[in-house]
């Protein structure tokens, strides 16, 4: 006799009866999920914890009687919990975001809006996208297993960027020039801590860096600026038409694409509307496929901790265009799934933890000769 499904335990924090209301519909709506509980602020949600501990909660910043922050520090110190912030905070409250993310939280969505049934949608499957990831997360080298997921159906890099032939791939091969060196990074959940581990150690000198890191739009904008704060290099969000150079890194902005092209030496970005890819907007893989067209072995690809496979498609572009290609390993990451994704399909050359990664990148970029994709 089969066991039942066991379906991912979520307990939702708000002060808000509408949104508890519509976050409950949305989760109980996936044959993954289950709401175990609702609170309307912390002191409650204690109580509901003390009779079963959540997989994952979701929880918002703005609480009565404790702030959202505060409780999350004390979840965080007492008793770990995958955390998801769900917030409506716009950019004036996005420092506070941040904090809740250096605090232990692993990804942050927007609150649920019925402005439209595409927004409805996209929402849905954000916010049970992120509570899937936050069920697999592990904290201080300890990893629960939580349930096993559906796979469901998504669009790949075509719907934004159409494959190169066979024919035209090599004929770009053949006559592509040597260029400054660029990097491009994808991370999701557990992505923005290790980001800020990677950019901290890398010198003011470094090659250009592009980042696509899953997260809402104008949470991408504070994260760049609280990167910006804390590292050598200038870090922002990227716009439309922006010119990489050496000591700049530019951070995809929230629900859009970003694509590389190459004029000449000169590499640019554009920002581009489009389908989800890989269930996500920005892709990685989006990213990573452009720098196979236009980058080739002038480009590093590196892969950090994130749910799902999004990214691992378009490394194994990218080395097979020979780029350098390195991804996370599994004891450092917080989410062990798209590194694994790519290390399955062949697309890594190497294997490192979090902690040599910025090495990785500065030996890449200070090497005589770039690696090709045999390295």
């Amino acid at each position: 006799m089969t066991e039942p499904h066991r379906k991912i335990r979520v307990l939702i924090v708000d002060d808000s009866a509408s949104v508890r209301m519509t976050l409950s519909e949305i989760i109980a709506g996936d044959p993954d999920l289950e709401v175990m509980a609702t609170a309307a602020d912390p002191y409650v949600a204690v109580e509901r914890i003390r009779q079963e501990v959540p997989d994952v909660m979701f929880l918002d910043i703005e609480l009565p009687r404790m702030d959202g922050l505060t409780f999350l520090r004390k979840i965080m110190s007492q008793r770990p919990i995958p955390v998801v912030i769900c917030s409506s905070l716009a950019e004036a409250g996005s420092e506070t975001l941040m904090q809740a993310l250096e605090a232990g939280a692993v990804d942050v969505v927007t609150k649920p809006r019925v402005d439209t049934a595409q927004f409805l949608q996209e929402s849905r499957m954000r916010i049970c996208d992120a509570a899937k990831a936050a069920a697999h997360a592990k904290f201080r080298g300890v990893h629960k297993p939580a349930p096993p997921i559906t796979v469901e159906a998504k669009l790949n890099a075509d719907a934004i960027l159409p494959p190169h032939s066979e024919a035209r791939a090599a004929s770009v091969r053949a006559r592509q020039v040597e260029t400054d060196p660029i990097v491009c990074i994808g991370a999701s959940t557990g992505g923005t801590e290790a980001l800020r581990e990677v950019l901290e150690k890398l010198p003011a000198d470094s090659p250009a860096i592009v980042i696509v890191q899953h997260m809402p739009e104008k949470f991408t904008n504070a994260f760049a600026r609280r990167l910006n704060g804390l590292c050598a290099i200038e870090v922002r969000e990227a716009v439309d038409g922006d010119v990489l150079r050496p000591g700049l890194a530019l951070i995809a902005p929230g629900n859009q694409h970003l694509v590389l092209h190459r004029t000449a030496s000169r590499y640019t970005v554009n920002i581009v509307d489009g389908p989800h890819v890989s269930r996500h907007r920005p892709s990685v893989d989006v990213l990573f496929r452009s720098a196979s067209q236009v980058a080739g072995r002038n480009a590093m690809g590196v892969i950090l901790t994130g749910m799902g496979d999004d990214g691992a498609r378009g490394l194994l572009e990218m080395r097979q265009a020979g780029s350098h290609t390195i991804a996370q390993d599994e004891e450092s990451c917080i989410v062990f799934g798209m590194p694994k994704e790519a290390i399955q399909r062949d697309a890594v050359a190497r294997i490192v933890p979090l902690s040599r990664v910025a090495g990785e990148i500065d030996a890449y970029a200070r090497a005589p000769r770039r690696p090709g994709a045999s390295s």
